[in-house]
């Protein structure tokens, strides 16, 4: 079977097949909305004998994916891709071991920049090496990884081997997706302008200072002046029972948009239909299938978090809402996407709702990519002209970005004046090595200057550095790593000072080094990274290091080793393990409540504590371990004298000065246990036992 592919995917399809056979593997990158995926479906189809590996990020996506396929091809019939092997790369990363098994003639990577993540990645690594003469096929709608520190996902997966690659620009330049309507406008914006109101007080040149608190006066009214959401939504929705989709940044987030949309579409439909997608959330299918049936005269609106950036296409939507702010281009460019569909004949609208000044900016980059499209293209401007007028952009807060552009342009001039103040301090102290509080004599913050400097470079955060910014700063020592690194960086060169002094990685958490160093707090912060509890997780070259110096990965577990250690010399010392509870080693070690600390574990007394293993069971009672503690076998004793009292005498009515043969004080004994009942100081198994042979726990003792 064969699929009747759009041009550009068919050019793309013959292109990576080219190139898979010169090279063993190929990239696509096509803009979400493209209808990519068919690429890698006529692969399967058109190979039927083959054994393939189809990897993606989700279940959800591909079955979604496979739905458009048979919408959109006649004949076709999901058994004709039994010979797919279907796995999520977290799947993938569970079944490492079995991975040589699958004997793939193809792997596809659909959305293969996801490969990039550490775990993930590895597994995808190995699963390459394993099949070095399958064939390699790469979907993604970009290739970078933004946050990641723009890490190329093309080259270190397919060494640059790119089949074909199309911008979103260049798709809507060129009328393989449809040029939408643009709708700028923004929200919530009094916090914005708080926050930059501080950057301009921090900024330190005076007069910059006063122009910028000017500017920021008349961009304040003109944000009070312009038109209300409800205002722009009432004149920009085509359609008024149309179907949108809705970006949000998280929970929260999608609750305060739901019940604000109510408000601003009120003009619109009094009672739109309001669907949510979550991921994670059981009811998010069902909420999805319900969204794409609703045909209903309303307004309908789908709220996601997390999911529809990627590899999902919405049939039939009429646009999106940009809730979402980002400055990853990716995200972005995927949430676009959902709006634009290859072969769509009416025009979707994105409306762009931002409470972020910098997000503003972001349509740019789109018609960027664009321009540069028609540059490389005959009848340039002919095209140009199409493209101007059906790309239209209606700018609700024109001037409102006109003068946060002035703003900015100010505030970029006051970068001379802190990359001079960083100048000064490298000539005297010859390095950056700047703490991130650090304050100049004439109160700069030229710490904070310096990691906002990382983080706009990193792409972690929006702003802009000049290749001529990036220069001067290399200039003069600038370490483009991240703090976590330069931390890293420190507290291993503390660590291997330890191991080499005392031999051994075993450090307090309390331990500080000499120069005030709090080595202990790091290692536990490490071993947390390890667990992936904080921050970003450690590398994997960063673990091969810190396990040269044998570092101790779980110090419950190092420390169980230690303690099991010494119970083990005990046996081998006595022969036994009938350690007194008071029992101490030569080292200090408490080695008899350690003892009586594993038998409470072991019989469900302490339920805060981890059960003990079944390895750990078998090794103690390898040395002698008796799970009975001495005071439990003591009184299961002298129990066992009770008990043949009352087998005898037919009750507990025992004088207290009773006797038995054997020397037992068992009428005290039987007192004490009176005592106890009455404090509740008996176990539950205990009572029971006393109950059994004629126990009378709030009697007085007989013979008093």
């Amino acid at each position: 079977m064969e699929i009747e592919l759009f041009p550009h995917n068919r050019t793309a399809y013959e292109a990576a097949m080219d190139m898979i056979a010169k090279y063993g593997k190929a990239a696509v990158i096509h803009p979400t909305g493209t209808g990519k995926s068919m690429i890698a479906f006529q692969l399967a189809l058109k190979h039927p004998n083959d054994k393939i590996c189809w990897l993606a990020p989700s279940e959800y996506i591909y079955q979604t994916q496979v739905r458009s396929l048979a919408d959109a091809v006649p004949g076709f019939e999901p058994q004709m891709l039994s010979h797919v092997l279907f796995m999520t790369y977290a799947k993938l990363m569970m079944h490492e071991n079995e991975l040589e098994d699958l004997e793939a003639d193809w792997i596809i990577c659909d959305e293969f920049h996801r490969a990039g993540s550490r775990e993930w990645g590895r597994s995808v690594r190995k699963l390459l090496e394993l099949h070095p003469d399958a064939g390699v096929l790469g979907l993604s709608a970009t290739n970078v990884r933004y946050l990641d520190n723009h890490r190329d996902m093309a080259e270190e997966l397919f060494d640059g081997k790119i089949a074909s690659e199309i911008s979103l620009g260049e798709a809507i330049a060129g009328q393989i997706l449809p040029a939408p309507t643009y709708v700028v406008s923004m929200y919530g914006y009094q916090q914005k302008l708080q926050d930059l109101k501080r950057r301009i007080q921090a900024s330190g040149n005076p007069k910059m200072q006063f122009e910028n608190e000017k500017l920021l006066e008349q961009l304040k009214r003109a944000l009070e002046k312009s038109k209300g959401l409800d205002q722009v939504f009432e004149k920009h929705m085509p359609d008024f029972h149309g179907k949108y989709l809705v970006f949000c940044a998280g929970k929260e987030h999608l609750e305060e948009m739901m019940q604000k949309c109510r408000e601003w579409l009120y003009l619109v439909d009094k009672e739109p239909h309001f669907y949510r997608v979550v991921y994670g959330d059981l009811e998010s299918s069902r909420n999805y299938e319900a969204f794409l049936e609703d045909n209903s005269a309303h307004l309908k609106l789908l709220f996601s978090i997390d999911m529809l950036n990627e590899g999902v296409h919405v049939k039939d939507v009429d646009g999106v809402i940009l809730f979402r702010p980002t400055v990853s281009p990716i995200l972005y460019q995927q949430q676009i996407g959902r709006a634009l569909e290859a072969g769509k004949q009416k025009t979707p609208v994105i409306f762009d709702i931002v409470n972020n000044f910098e997000s503003l900016c972001s349509i740019d980059s789109i018609r960027s990519e664009a321009n540069e499209a028609f540059s490389a293209g005959l009848n340039q401007e002919y095209e140009k002209l199409r493209f101007e007028d059906s790309f239209r952009i209606i700018d609700e807060v024109l001037d409102c970005r006109s003068i946060f552009a002035e703003i900015k342009k100010n505030l970029l001039a006051g970068w001379e004046y802190y990359f001079q103040e960083a100048k000064a301090y490298y000539t005297e102290h010859g390095n950056l090595k700047i703490k991130g509080n650090y304050v100049t004599s004439e109160g700069l913050a030229l710490g904070a200057w310096l990691i906002t400097q990382r983080r706009v470079y990193a792409g972690k955060i929006s702003g802009t550095l000049t290749k001529e910014q990036v220069s001067l700063l290399n200039g003069i020592g600038m370490d483009w790593s991240s703090g976590l690194k330069q931390s890293f960086e420190r507290g291993y060169e503390a660590l291997a000072k330890y191991y080499e002094k005392y031999g051994s990685s075993d450090v307090k958490a309390s331990y500080v080094t000499k120069d005030g160093y709090p080595l202990g707090r790091w290692i536990g912060n490490i071993r947390r990274k390890n667990k992936g509890e904080c921050g970003r997780a450690l590398t994997a070259e960063q673990k091969k290091r810190l396990d040269e110096l044998e570092m101790i990965w779980d110090k419950s577990e190092y420390q169980w080793e230690k303690n099991f250690a010494a119970a083990k010399t005990y046996y081998e010392t006595y022969g036994n393990l009938k350690v007194p509870r008071q029992y101490i080693t030569e080292d200090g070690f408490a080695l008899g409540v350690w003892l009586d600390n594993q038998r409470a574990v072991y019989e469900g007394r302490k339920p805060q504590a981890v059960p003990l293993t079944e390895k750990k069971i078998r090794r103690l009672e390898s040395v002698g371990m008796d799970w009975v503690r001495g005071n439990d076998k003591q009184w299961k004793e002298r129990y066992c004298s009770a008990e043949r009292y009352y087998k005898t005498y037919g009750n507990l009515k025992i004088p207290v000065t009773y006797v038995t043969e054997d020397g037992l004080l068992l009428g005290r004994w039987v007192g004490r246990q009176r005592e106890k009942y009455k404090k509740h100081a008996l176990s539950r198994e205990q009572k029971e036992l006393l109950l059994k042979i004629g126990f009378e726990g709030d009697m007085n003792q007989y013979g008093r």
